[in-house]
């Protein structure tokens, strides 16, 4: 059966048509793609989407409403709108503007909700060992942090209102950011992750799996951790397949993390030619995140580029 999901975050707007069967775990990819549209454009400071947002992103929704005509029929197509769209109080028009372009029913996803759908997208993206098993999703508006076990049993997932547009916008307006903007980052991050639900370090994997070292396994999906892989791999062109179940220490987060939060952004999109211009401008933010929850866990990041899509797309594929 073939089903699509539209995943419309912060920063960009994504599309998965993808191939699967019932009861299976294996999708097969038809069209993967997306665009960034900032639909999260103010929303921290104004609670309402802005109108160049929303041109921005109904400009994309035309053209997945064009490859989804050209791929279908479809068995099934959800469309998640996620953080941005939780905050914002003129969501109607958007969702208006969705049901004209898809016809279907735009679907807000709680934080929870998020986490949990990133959590079996992750575990999508190849063997684990079994074992405590810790997920990072950073976006544009909001992190996810899912605690479980390899075979897909969540234990804990908490979402936090700090994303890399977010962060940026709210504490890091200089570029680069003063050492006192990123400072007060730093503090905010900490303050939510330290005080969350879901812990890190030893007490995450002893928490699930037992002893510590019982194959516990770290894995980071999304835009800031996979971009950060293709960074640390000194790539000019994104190359997918490089990225997906690369590596990354803490110690390799923390440098990217500090090289960029004291460079310009023109210069960024310089030495990383791949980075999309809307990408550029918050990933100081997002691997900043990146490095205080690394820190925290103390081992290698395995960095996949399976996610929120897949996870949810194998859920509607098990629906039928």
């Amino acid at each position: 059966m073939r089903v699509g999901v539209v995943d419309c975050g912060t920063n960009t707007v994504r599309l998965l048509i993808a191939d699967g069967e019932p009861g299976g775990a294996v999708l097969t990819d038809v069209v993967r793609t997306l665009r960034f549209v900032r639909l999260g454009q103010g929303v921290d400071a104004t609670h309402r989407f802005h109108p160049d947002a929303l041109s921005r992103t109904f400009a994309a929704l035309d053209d997945y409403a064009g490859l989804i005509s050209r791929h279908g029929p479809l068995d099934g197509l959800r469309f998640l709108a996620t953080s941005a769209a939780r905050d914002a109080t003129n969501r109607d028009e958007f969702f208006a503007g969705v049901r004209r372009r898809l016809g279907v029913e735009p679907e807000v996803v709680t934080g929870e909700e998020e986490a949990r759908l990133s959590f079996l997208g992750a575990i999508a993206g190849g063997p684990v060992p079994a074992g405590a098993l810790l997920v990072v999703d950073i976006g544009g508006g909001s992190t996810e942090l899912v605690l479980g076990e390899a075979d897909g049993e969540v234990k804990v997932e908490q979402s936090f209102d700090v994303g890399s547009v977010r962060l940026r916008e709210r504490f890091l307006h200089d570029d680069p950011p003063t050492p006192s903007q990123v400072a007060d980052a730093r503090r905010h991050v900490a303050s939510l992750i330290d005080n969350g639900r879901v812990p890190l370090g030893a007490g995450a994997f002893a928490g699930v799996g037992g002893e510590r070292d019982r194959a516990a396994t770290f894995i980071g999906v999304a835009g800031t951790n996979t971009s950060l892989s293709a960074m640390r791999q000194g790539l000019s062109v994104y190359d997918a397949n490089r990225v997906h179940n690369s590596t990354l220490t803490p110690e390799d987060i923390a440098e990217l993390a500090d090289e960029l939060l004291r460079t310009p952004v023109t210069d960024v999109r310089d030495r990383y030619p791949f980075l999309e211009p809307m990408r550029a401008e918050v990933i100081c933010a997002g691997a900043l995140i990146a490095a205080e929850v690394a820190r925290r866990v103390g081992r290698p990041m395995l960095v996949r580029e399976t996610d929120i899509l897949d996870g949810a797309a194998l859920a509607l594929v098990a629906q039928r």
